[in-house]
């Protein structure tokens, strides 16, 4: 990337962070991070500069802004774990104040004329060079008394409907209407690696979401029971990971049949704790691929009741199995609030079509809900060496990686 040389015809966004801003001594470890993933999420686009200044993250564009270029930004931008808000904004070199209060009348009437429902405005001024004579009030003032004379619109300085944000820095002035929201929390990369086992059903893509906004990058696998059940579960799945793909710079998926493991555990053990026995055999293929790919924990779309395997007698029993962490983030959330989020983020429609889930499979009649330690000890000691059994599925696996930006297809 090359540096824009602060041509004020070229676009420029303006990045805001909040709670990276409260990582004292380690923000600028956290900025970095941001910024890196700032410039993966954004390849393929007229980008001349991504740098950090006054507390805030600046992307200069290599070209005019138009109507195309601004639409695939937001969505880019909008999908970067760590933004809080972000503004298109106008650089005025210089600092002079008159043509601010000029260029500020304007973007409010661009926004009325554009059919913006506003009735009342504020400004909202901070001087990053603070050698600027004149204070952030004292601009809010004029810039304000301006705009109201020019469009008879009413000062609001707690609940606008606009809010006109002004940044004073040592060479110039930017100038931004509203901001657009960004998905805040960490960014991808800030904490540890992850292994989600994800599902075709709702909670777990909510789940892993959930991780990635506290700035996990997150590996994906997937359990199947090819070829005794249909492939839509695979599919499905591969569509989710697409869908969360934006949210990280590259995302892995692993297909692990676990068929053969479930022949071998329902010809020997009782029916009863069957889905509990599946489940600790996928935390410990979960826990041979966190090996591969250096990840320190294990996350599942756990929540406390849902089903018969997620009570919390049934998922201690589980865990039991782990020898790494296994984060669960909906565990105490209802499903409402799962399907509410699902559906924000993209996923709901997915995961509500049809598949065959591979614990559907040699699925019990009556799974217990309350299995105990003791019992689950004696049916795998009776299952015997599944070495050949965990090496053959993993040797089996199906590894796929998923961009962050999709591929562009044909010349």
């Amino acid at each position: 990337m090359t540096a824009s040389g602060g041509d004020a015809t070229k676009g420029l966004v303006v990045v805001h962070y909040a709670e990276l801003g409260t990582k004292g001594k380690n923000r600028s470890f956290f900025v970095g991070v941001l910024r890196r993933n700032l410039r993966r999420a954004l390849v393929g686009l007229p980008i001349a500069n991504v740098q950090s200044r006054h507390a805030r993250i600046f992307v200069e564009l290599a070209a005019p802004l138009d109507d195309d270029l601004r639409s695939e930004l937001s969505a880019r931008l909008g999908a970067v774990m760590g933004i809080a808000t972000f503004s298109f904004a106008e650089r005025i070199p210089g600092r002079p104040l008159d043509r601010l209060e000029q260029e500020a009348c304007r973007l409010v009437e661009r926004a009325l004329a554009g059919g913006a429902a506003i009735r009342t405005f504020a400004v909202d001024t901070r001087r990053g060079d603070k050698s600027f004579p004149i204070p952030s009030p004292e601009i809010n003032r004029r810039i304000g008394a301006a705009i109201g004379a020019r469009t008879g619109l009413g000062v609001d300085i707690r609940n606008a409907d606009l809010t006109v944000g002004v940044e004073v820095l040592p060479d110039s002035i930017l100038l931004y209407g509203e901001r657009e929201e960004g998905q805040r929390g960490l960014p991808v990369g800030a904490s540890a690696r992850v292994v989600s086992l994800l599902s075709s059903g709702i909670d777990s893509p909510v789940a892993s979401y959930r991780i990635l906004a506290r700035g996990c990058r997150v590996i994906y696998v997937h359990f199947h029971s090819m070829p005794y059940t249909k492939r839509a579960s695979v599919d499905l799945t591969l569509d989710l990971v697409r869908q969360l793909a934006p949210y990280q710079p590259k995302s892995e998926l692993y297909l692990v049949p676990l068929a053969e493991i479930q022949r071998k555990i329902a010809v020997e053990a009782q029916s009863s704790i069957r889905v509990v026995l599946y489940r600790r055999w996928m935390i410990r293929l979960a826990e041979k691929v966190a090996a591969k790919v250096g990840a320190r924990a294990l996350v599942t779309g756990d929540s406390i009741g849902q089903v018969a395997s997620q009570t919390v007698e049934n998922l201690s029993v589980t865990q039991g199995a782990a020898t790494l962490p296994i984060l669960r983030p909906l565990v105490a959330t209802g499903k409402e609030e799962i399907i509410r989020m699902a559906r924000r983020i993209g996923t709901y429609d997915i995961s509500t079509q049809p598949y065959e889930d591979c614990c559907a499979f040699l699925m019990p009649q009556n799974p217990e809900t309350h299995v105990r330690p003791e019992d689950v000890a004696r049916a795998e000691d009776a299952l015997g060496p599944m070495d050949d059994l965990v090496w053959d599925a993993l040797g089996r696996a199906e590894r796929h990686v998923i961009p962050c930006v999709p591929e562009r297809k044909g010349p």
